[in-house]
C-alpha cells in the first residue's frame, strides 16, 4: 500500500543525523559539567540552529547518555518515533571523536559505502555535526575534544529490516543519516540515497550487470532469470530518474529495467518518477503504441478507452498484438537517452504473477 502525500502544508522533521547530533551534544556538556541542558540547541550544516527536547538524561564522573526521539514531520519515515541514544565518554589523549555503533546502529560490511569496512554506519556528515558540536562545547569549557560516541536505537535491528540496509551489507541495525539535518515529507532522498548506495556498492563488488526493478513480484523474476547476486539487486521502486541520473554519471557495463506494465508504460511515455501521485499513463499515447506494435483500428479505440493498464495489456494480450514489447522497447529508449552512453540496456516487463510478459533487449 502506497504511503500517499497528505494534502495542504506539511510539517519537516529531522534526520537520525541531527537526533544523533542533539543527543551528543546534551551528553557532552552533561559529562563536563554535570548539568544536562532542559533543551539542547545545535547547528545544521547549512546554519541553522535548531532545539530539541531530551527524553533520557543519565550521567556520571565518567560518562553520560542522552536520548532524542526522532521526529520525522509528516514524512512517512520507518524511523519516526525511534529513540536517538548517544553514550558518551572521554576518549584517549589526542584521539579527538571517535564513533561506535552500539545496539541498533549498523556496521559496514561491504566495501563501496562512504565509510570502511567495519566502521560503524554513522554517514559522514553526521560525524561531521556531532564532531563540530563537541568542538564548540569543549572550545567553551576549555577541555580537550577527546571523546568517545556511541550511538544506539533500540530496535533498530529490526527497523533495518524495512530498509535497504542488509542488501547494502550493513548489518546488524539502521544508518545514521542526513545531509542537511532536515526531513522534507515526502521528498524520498533516503530511498533514492540507497539506491545510489546500492549502485557504488554492486560496483564495488565487480557486479558488471545489475538488475533495477519497481517492485518485489518483478525483482524476484528477475533475480531467477538471470540467477544475479544480492548486491546487483536494486530495489528502484518509481524511482526511475534517481537510478538512471546517477548511472550517467557512474555508469556500469550492463543495466536490467524490470517492472509491472502500468509503471514501465510511464517510463516509456518520458516520466522518470514512476509514483502515481506524480505522473500518469497516457491511454491515448498507449493507443498509439498499440497501432505501431500492429493493432487493428478497434483494438486501438478500445485500448484508448480501457480503465487501466492492465486492461489495455489484456485486450492486446487477448488480440495477440505484442504491445508489453512496444511498451518495453520505449522504456528502454527513454533509459538510453537519459543515460547518455556509458552502459547497456534491456527492460522486462512482467505481470502481476510474474511472468514475463514484453521484453526489449535492442
Amino acid at each position: 500500500m502506497e504511503n500517499r502525500k497528505p494534502d495542504g502544508d506539511l510539517r519537516r522533521g529531522w534526520t537520525t543525523g541531527a537526533c544523533a547530533t542533539a543527543a551528543t551534544a546534551a551528553a557532552f556538556r552533561a559529562l563536563i559539567s554535570g548539568v544536562f541542558p532542559r533543551i539542547v540547541s545545535i547547528t545544521l550544516p547549512k546554519g541553522d540552529v535548531v532545539e530539541f527536547d531530551l527524553e533520557t538524561c543519565e550521567c556520571d564522573d565518567t560518562q553520560a547518555r542522552a536520548s532524542v526521539i526522532k521526529d520525522a514531520g509528516d514524512d512517512p519515515d520507518v524511523t519516526h518515533g525511534a529513540e536517538i541514544i548517544a553514550d558518551v565518554c572521554p576518549g584517549s589523549p589526542g584521539s579527538g571523536v571517535t564513533f561506535k555503533a552500539g545496539p541498533g546502529v549498523g556496521t559496514v560490511t561491504l566495501p563501496g559505502l562512504p565509510l570502511d569496512v567495519n566502521e560503524p554506519a554513522i554517514n559522514p556528515i553526521p560525524r561531521k555535526m556531532m564532531t563540530a558540536a563537541v568542538q564548540e562545547i569543549a572550545t567553551e569549557f576549555g577541555v580537550a575534544n577527546d571523546l568517545e560516541v556511541t550511538i544506539s536505537v533500540p530496535g533498530g535491528e529490526t527497523l533495518a529490516q524495512k530498509t535497504m540496509n542488509p542488501r547494502l551489507g550493513i548489518m546488524g541495525g539502521i544508518s545514521i543519516l542526513g545531509t542537511t539535518g532536515i526531513v522534507i515529507p515526502f521528498s524520498c532522498s533516503s530511498w533514492i540515497h540507497s539506491i545510489h548506495r546500492g549502485v557504488d556498492v554492486a560496483k564495488a563488488a565487480g557486479i558488471t550487470h545489475i538488475a533495477a526493478a519497481t517492485g518485489s513480484t518483478s525483482e524476484a523474476a528477475v533475480k531467477q532469470m538471470f540467477e544475479l547476486p544480492e548486491q546487483a539487486l536494486i530495489d528502484m521502486g518509481d524511482f526511475a530518474g534517481g537510478l538512471i541520473k546517477y548511472l550517467r554519471k557512474h555508469p556500469v557495463e550492463h543495466l536490467t529495467l524490470a517492472g509491472g506494465f502500468g509503471k514501465l508504460c510511464k517510463l516509456a511515455q518520458g516520466h522518470l518518477d514512476l509514483h502515481s501521485s506524480r505522473s500518469e499513463l497516457d491511454l491515448g499515447k498507449l493507443a498509439k503504441m498499440a497501432k505501431e506494435a500492429g493493432a487493428g483500428d478497434a483494438l486501438v479505440q478500445d485500448i484508448g478507452a480501457a480503465n487501466t493498464g492492465l486492461q489495455a495489456l489484456n485486450l492486446s494480450q487477448t488480440a495477440n498484438v505484442p504491445l508489453a514489447d512496444r511498451v518495453a522497447r520505449g522504456a528502454r529508449e527513454v533509459a538510453l537517452a537519459a543515460l547518455a552512453g556509458g552502459t547497456s540496456v534491456d527492460v522486462l516487463v512482467f505481470d502481476r504473477q510474474g511472468n514475463l510478459v514484453g521484453q526489449s533487449n535492442g
